[in-house]
């Protein structure tokens, strides 16, 4: 049926855009999850017992949030947003580096051209060298991702506590009270 091919298609693309696989934070990285890729092989493949689903953030509704905030209509934000990605965008492309301070540095880098394996035949072959931008978080935003870490493990805590039917951990910075 060639109709359903395209349906599933689009149900695929669809999918592709609303979840992502999120892998810990050992792993510093996200991979797209995708009917086409199937489940992780290789190095990261123990790493599946960690993995969480967390929907994809759009610009569209980082807009619609930062209008609703400060009282822009979102057709103005849209476009501060956007003016904003391009001035970045450009920076990099002029500058090679820019520093936001509490966020993080944006840099382009050059890779070197390698000597390189494909993973699925097993072949060498040729990286040409290219550019790539890398990322470097800022100290508030690290300390938040480091707190997402920490109420992690206490729900986890709190999980294998009810599960054992024990009193739940406390919190020592709470003063020993029980976490609600």
């Amino acid at each position: 049926m060639p109709g359903s091919r395209s349906k599933l298609a689009l149900e695929v693309a669809r999918l592709r855009h609303l979840w992502t696989i999120t892998l810990d934070s050992s792993a510093y990285c996200i991979y797209s999850w995708s009917v086409r890729s199937g489940p992780l092989r290789g190095p990261l493949a123990n790493k599946t017992n960690k993995v969480e689903e967390s929907p994809v953030v759009t610009k569209k509704e980082i807009v619609k949030t930062i209008s609703e905030e400060i009282g822009l209509t979102q057709l103005k934000t849209k476009e501060i947003v956007q003016k904003t990605f391009d001035a970045i965008v450009e920076t990099l492309v002029e500058e090679r580096r820019i520093e936001l301070r509490n966020f993080g540095v944006f840099e382009v880098k050059e890779r070197a051209a390698r000597k390189a394996r494909n993973p699925r035949t097993g072949q060498p072959v040729y990286v040409a060298e290219k550019f790539v931008v890398t990322f470097k978080p800022g100290k508030e935003m690290e300390e938040k991702v480091r707190q997402l870490e920490a109420a992690r493990r206490e729900r986890e805590a709190r999980a294998a506590a009810a599960a054992n039917g024990t009193p739940a951990p406390t919190d020592p910075a709470s003063g020993g009270a029980q976490p609600s």
